[in-house]
């Protein structure tokens, strides 16, 4: 990578994914992209920031063109919860979206990478240990898509060689941007609401597992796999990855080292509830630690410990504790 256009750069993952690849490549050298600009915001303001509908496959082509990108990371994409709730506009934007991508990353030559999630597996996979090659019937449009998605990303590999990449992610819990209607947000809402009222009550179910990362190392998995020798990639469709798998209960007594008046209760949204049981408890990512060497740093409790210290910090700043 040289230089990369990153769609979706104001959500979770693009926000500090940007500042990473700015970081590693230099400003001039990263195009944060976006359906929206918002204003007094780092990623909008501190590089180059461009407003792009990825639907819009002109505007994408020219604005590829215009910097003269090497790589194209496609993040753009509607999550679970939120995309039940309009399916068709998911339909619509994650696989359009990808289309025009992938049309563009082909046109121009470009590496190319978009993650697919464990919504793809459904209920029918193995619950436990889900291995990275098995059957994949999912019961959302989110797990639709990205089953989908899987499969037009190996097609541009295999016909016109687009050195396509992907990874299944697991949750994502971030300190830095606050969570955006994904079914594994409760995991990281916890933590604000421990810090700023003392108890939380969760919409997921005691028992339910599922597989989690920090940020920092699905920073880390991303560039580790765009700079990885294509020669060892086996998997092309998508490789799963992991660091951890809990249920709220888990993480809930995780917090309570730290803060020990910490107090939780239930109140299930069946919607996501029906999402999350429909999701694996753990998988396999043997393949991506053997094809490029993927090793998250971060467990459940040391991911805790820098997730209060740190938002302890934001919230400070913020003027809300």
């Amino acid at each position: 990578m040289k230089k990369v256009l990153i769609t979706g750069a104001l959500g979770q993952i693009g926000s500090e994914l940007v500042l990473r690849l700015r970081k590693d490549l230099g400003n001039d050298n990263v195009i944060a992209t976006d359906i929206r600009k918002l204003e007094d915001n780092f990623i909008c303001d501190e590089g180059i920031f461009e407003k792009l509908d990825v639907t819009n496959y002109d505007s994408f082509l020219q604005l590829a063109k215009k910097y003269e990108v090497d790589t194209i990371i496609h993040l753009a994409a509607l999550l679970s919860a939120t995309a039940e709730k309009n399916p068709k506009f998911a339909w619509d934007l994650n696989m359009n979206g990808l289309m025009n991508a992938l049309e563009i990353a082909k046109e121009l030559n470009t590496k190319f990478f978009a993650p697919s999630s464990i919504a793809a597996y459904g209920p029918d996979a193995e619950a436990n240990n889900t291995p990275q090659d098995t059957v994949m019937n999912p019961t959302t449009m989110y797990g639709v898509t990205k089953v989908a998605g899987e499969l037009l990303e190996n097609y541009y590999n295999k016909k016109y060689g687009v050195d396509s990449r992907s990874v299944r992610f697991p949750g994502l819990i971030s300190y830095k941007v606050e969570p955006g209607g994904g079914t594994t947000d409760y995991a990281v809402d916890i933590y604000y609401q421990a810090l700023l009222n003392g108890s939380y009550e969760s919409y997921i179910d005691k028992g339910t597992k599922m597989d989690m990362m920090y940020m920092d190392d699905t920073i880390d998995v991303i560039v580790q796999l765009m700079n990885a020798d294509p020669k060892k990639l086996i998997h092309r469709n998508s490789f799963n990855i992991t660091a951890m798998s809990f249920a709220p209960e888990e993480i809930f007594e995780s917090i309570k080292k730290y803060i020990p008046d910490f107090k939780m209760d239930y109140k299930v949204d069946t919607v996501r509830q029906k999402i999350a049981d429909s999701w694996p408890n753990s998988i396999d990512d043997s393949c991506a630690r053997k094809e490029w060497d993927s090793n998250p740093k971060y467990n459940l409790d040391a991911m805790t410990k820098e997730m209060l210290e740190k938002l302890k910090e934001k919230l400070k700043a913020e003027g809300k504790i």
